[in-house]
């Protein structure tokens, strides 16, 4: 059985080493290393691995990334986050899982959310009836 060209391979590796520069969205499927420059956005339902030397400025949206080197922009993973020692992160993570190791700087807010459980409401203030005696009343009250 023969793969067409423009079918996409799930099980492919890609590599883009440390010489490369893209300006740009990049999008693969399967696996993909990246540890060059990239202005622009990473879509992928595949895994993505961030070397030592990448510098993405960009959203990146995967089913789960290793982060090494500086990023600039959101990362959204449907299984999980990973981030690696000296890793610099400017932005927010949204995933089920996050790892997070010592020594990352990570400015930006998160939400992991293993279970998909959705936000209990809280009881508004006012709804609350106060406890203990009633308030005594005064005269012309």
């Amino acid at each position: 059985m023969s793969t067409q060209p423009n079918q996409p391979n799930p099980n492919s590796k890609n590599v883009l080493n440390s010489d490369v520069e893209v300006k740009g969205t990049l999008k693969f499927s399967g696996e993909l290393t990246f540890d060059g420059k990239l202005d622009g956005d990473i879509n992928s339902d595949g895994a993505l691995t961030l070397g030592d030397n990448a510098m993405v400025k960009g959203t990146i949206d995967v089913s789960s990334v290793v982060v090494r080197g500086k990023i600039t922009g959101n990362i959204i993973a449907k299984d999980k986050i990973e981030l690696k020692a000296k890793t610099e992160l400017f932005g927010d993570v949204r995933s089920a899982k996050l790892v997070i190791e010592e020594g990352v700087t990570f400015v930006g807010k998160t939400e992991v959310n293993p279970n998909k459980v959705s936000p209990t409401p809280q009881p508004s203030r006012g709804a609350e009836t106060p406890k203990g005696p009633a308030p005594a009343k005064g005269p012309g009250i």
